[in-house]
């Protein structure tokens, strides 16, 4: 998943609770002095975390900063779900940072000349088809790139059931249209990455797992790293936790097919070596292959290369980013190319209500560039109060609203049919509002989820909207019972007064 997309819906979802009066407030920013620039030492760099995972409850993490060649500090932090403690040798999956492992086992495929980054993905796997005969144009790079013209609207992979291969996982786009044409937009997509595993594996041969050992985690040491098909073959099958009303809540993961786009699992220690190799300080990866992968397409603005992102640090210095998400865990990876420090964090919280992994970075990028420690904390631990308010008062209102249907019927008993429906209209909206939440987060985040999925990615957000929709759907249903009675009532007795009618 890319920082800025996530960062701008983020900010769109906060927006949904200014509407409703409620702010989230950043902690304010600690008045220590800064250490140099470019001089943290492991000792600075592990008392920032572990203040980090105090201030914020933060269950578990690994950490690997190197700086060229050197590892400056890994280490792991807190326990995992199932309450063996973290260490530097854990092993942690790493969501979509898999998708730069993914895409460098493919460039190492063009290195030997085996590929074309330019030639139809169906040159070399005849198997993909979708329903859209511009699919036929799609090349490899454009998979890389993520500008193959495939998205989440015409394909809701994540809504659907998961396949167990990458060959079921291409097979399901044989239905599925494109959303542009190839080579114009970019979307992020997570099946792209699928295809390209899957078009790694039969051109070399092997399954995909064996290709990357061999093309990518032993030539750089990573011999604790691996690659899974679905969350099922996680450690402890992807459990983790997510942040609500200020606490942690340990969740099981629904199961996902991963493989390819996701599904990389690894330690602190394995992802220094691989921060190394992405600041072209390995022998056993070429730097122009490196550097292919690092350079963002261009197309549309795009600043996504292949599976590495293009931005600029707080400070203004280039920044190689990428981030991941799980249900259960996140993850983000940095390069600063011009101090050559590189960064990976992977936390076992959840996405959006504790995008920790992304805030640790950007701690430990003040700490690099010599600015204090801004104090930050997932945005979710100051928002979910007042949402827990907001769903408190939501039951109370509904409450008063049913208690007081009676009355409200029978004063309006006379009133045309069509005025009382008029008034009731209101209380239909949080109903809608409920009813579309998923489809609304998938807008802002220009993904496509389920329900299912919001009550891990905000539970408190979902809990205010069922708590609006079921007052609202409470309120209508007791004034129309109501008002039923009090217009049968006055057929029955139209000499009636309007004191009798109100019980007076």
């Amino acid at each position: 998943m890319m920082k800025t997309g996530k960062s701008a819906a983020v900010a769109a979802l906060t927006g949904v609770l200014l509407l409703t009066g409620a702010t989230a407030a950043t902690a304010a920013a600690k008045a220590a002095h800064a250490p140099k620039a470019g001089e943290p030492t492991a000792a600075a760099i592990d008392a920032y975390v572990r203040d980090y995972a105090e201030r914020t409850g933060l269950p578990g993490a690994v950490v690997a900063v190197t700086k060229g060649d050197r590892v400056v500090h890994v280490a792991g932090y807190g326990h995992t779900a199932d309450g063996k403690a973290i260490t530097k040798d854990t092993p942690m999956p790493l969501a979509s940072l898999s998708k730069s492992f993914t895409a460098l086992a493919v460039l190492r495929l063009a290195d030997q000349h085996k590929i074309s980054l330019d030639a139809p993905v169906r040159s070399y796997l005849p198997e993909f088809t979708m329903a859209d005969p511009r699919a036929g144009k799609i090349t490899v790079r454009q998979l890389l790139q993520q500008t193959s013209g495939m998205s989440d609207r015409t394909f809701p992979e994540l809504t659907l059931p998961a396949p167990d291969t990458l060959k079921d996982a291409v097979a399901m786009l044989r239905t599925a249209p494109l959303a542009t044409a190839p080579g114009t937009k970019m979307a992020y997509h997570n099946p792209n990455y699928a295809v390209a595993a899957r078009l790694a594996e039969v051109v070399a041969g092997v399954p995909f797992g064996d290709y990357l050992a061999t093309s990518v985690f032993r030539p750089l040491g990573m011999t604790s790293t691996t690659t899974v098909n679905t969350t099922r073959d996680l450690p402890g099958g992807g459990a983790g936790y997510i942040r609500a009303y200020g606490q942690v809540v340990e969740r099981a993961h629904p199961k996902w097919f991963l493989n390819g786009s996701f599904g990389v699992v690894s330690t602190a220690d394995d992802l220094a070596r691989w921060l190394i190799a992405q600041n072209g300080s390995s022998r056993a990866v070429p730097e122009r292959t490196i550097r292919t992968a690092q350079t963002p397409s261009g197309v549309g603005g795009s600043t996504y290369g292949m599976g590495w992102q293009s931005g600029k640090t707080a400070g203004g210095a280039p920044e190689l980013q990428h981030t991941g998400w799980l249900l259960t865990h996140n993850s983000a990876q940095t390069v600063l190319p011009g101090s050559r420090y590189g960064i990976a964090v992977v936390t076992n919280t959840g996405m959006i209500s504790g995008d920790d992994a992304l805030l640790i970075t950007d701690g430990l990028i003040d700490l690099i560039e010599g600015r204090p420690d801004a104090g930050a904390a997932p945005f979710t631990m100051s928002a979910d109060p007042w949402l827990a308010g907001l769903s408190l008062l939501n039951l109370g209102l509904g409450a008063l609203g049913v208690v007081r249907a009676r009355r409200w019927a029978r004063r309006r008993a006379g009133r045309p049919a069509w005025r009382l429906v008029a008034r009731l209209i209101p209380y239909a909206l949080p109903i809608a509002l409920f009813a579309g939440l998923a489809d609304l987060i998938g807008l802002l985040m220009n993904r496509v989820g389920t329900m299912d999925m919001i009550t891990y990615v905000w539970l408190a957000l979902y809990v205010w909207a069922a708590t609006a929709a079921l007052a609202g759907a409470a309120v209508i249903v007791a004034r129309a019972v109501h008002a039923v009675r009090a217009r049968r009532s006055r057929a029955g007795n139209p000499f009636a007064t309007d004191a009798q009618r109100l019980g007076a």
